[in-house]
């Protein structure tokens, strides 16, 4: 007979359960959450395990790789689709969640997902801690002029180098004041240091990577966002074409259609966030400031006549993504001209 597993992981513990073909619990319980622990459970030779249920979450990757290096056939499950599939139950708990993972496995009813290489996995690690310091000290930023402001002090437009000297010539004639400032700029020299010992390992890894060169030959795509987007697809053949990444990153409108209504909303925002803001970031540098002219920005311009900027902006952001997707699959380069272009899909 074959069986079937969920697997609801937390911090601490995961709780395991294990249903026949027929859907009877088998067996239910917890262990801690480490690789050698399942592994430990779910090779029992009293079960014949057809599929293992792993929900999508902070510890499901290394979990992952323990299971699938154990020979067993695990598969991790999209979140948001397993959330809608558990809400059908009255109550929730860890024990009843892991009964709806093993339901949703035996009866073929769930989303699977793609689990990154190691490789990818420390370039997101990098590219996450990165972006941290820059958010840590731009908050500080923001605070000291939020401070000064209650005393009149206006620090106005300067830059990030000058900041640290404009804060001293405001407070000059305020003594009292001029201490409290001073541990939140050495915090903010620290995290930008520390950013920028970040990004110069960014451009370091930029720079050795062909396919990052690559798709930096598309205006308005730096280094960040060339990995960040190498990073995310990790693999590029898992894509059926190159149309399918739009969706997968949240750039493609809502659909609501139900009898005579059909409403077209906003974009799905569903996938990876930092992404899609660099996407979003570098489509908005092609579009208003990008010096050199291309068939690419010629398209965005008809696009921001009829439907404005910010729809322009959004349609240019998934329309990088699938050029983005070309590039790699194809092994070329981004061309200004029609004459040549990479085809692409549309």
């Amino acid at each position: 007979m074959k069986h079937y597993a969920g697997l609801d992981v937390a911090v601490k513990e995961t709780a395991i359960c294990i249903v026949d073909e027929t859907g009877a619990i088998c067996r239910e319980g917890k262990v801690p959450s480490h690789p050698e622990d399942l592994v430990r459970v779910l090779t029992d030779p009293a079960w014949t395990l057809e599929r293992i249920g792993l929900e999508a979450g902070p510890l499901s990757q290394w979990l992952f790789s323990g299971l699938a290096e154990a020979g067993l056939p695990v598969t991790c499950i999209e979140t948001r689709h397993t959330k809608a599939f558990l809400k059908a139950q009255p109550n929730k708990s860890d024990r009843i969640d892991a009964r709806g993972i093993a339901q949703m496995m035996r009866v073929n009813l769930f989303r699977p997902v793609h689990v990154k290489t190691l490789t990818s996995q420390k370039r997101r690690a990098l590219l996450t801690a990165r972006k941290l310091l820059q958010e840590k000290a731009i908050a500080i930023d923001n605070d000291i002029r939020g401070l000064l402001r209650n005393f009149g002090l206006k620090v106005g437009m300067v830059g990030a180098v000058k900041f640290a000297h404009r804060i001293p010539e405001l407070t000059e004639d305020m003594p009292e004041l001029a201490e409290i400032p001073e541990p939140l700029l050495d915090a903010r020299d620290k995290l930008r240091q520390h950013f920028g010992a970040l990004h110069r390992k960014v451009l370091m890894l930029v720079g050795k990577d062909e396919t990052c060169r690559r798709l930096m030959s598309i205006p308005g795509v730096g280094p960040v966002t060339s990995m960040a987007y190498t990073a995310t697809i990790d693999i590029p053949q898992r894509f059926r074409n190159s149309k399918a990444v739009g969706p997968i990153l949240g750039l493609t409108p809502v659909l609501h259609e139900s009898g005579e209504s059909r409403r077209i909303g906003r974009i799905t925002l569903c996938g990876d966030g930092l992404l899609r803001s660099l996407l979003y970031e570098s489509a908005q540098v092609l579009l208003t400031r990008a010096t050199k002219w291309s068939w690419l920005k010629a398209w965005a311009m008809n696009v921001a006549k009829r439907r404005g900027a910010r729809n322009a902006i959004v349609a240019l952001a998934r329309r990088l993504a699938v050029i983005m997707h070309r590039i790699w699959v194809d092994g070329t380069q981004f061309r200004s001209t029609r004459q040549d272009l990479v085809p692409v899909a549309g």
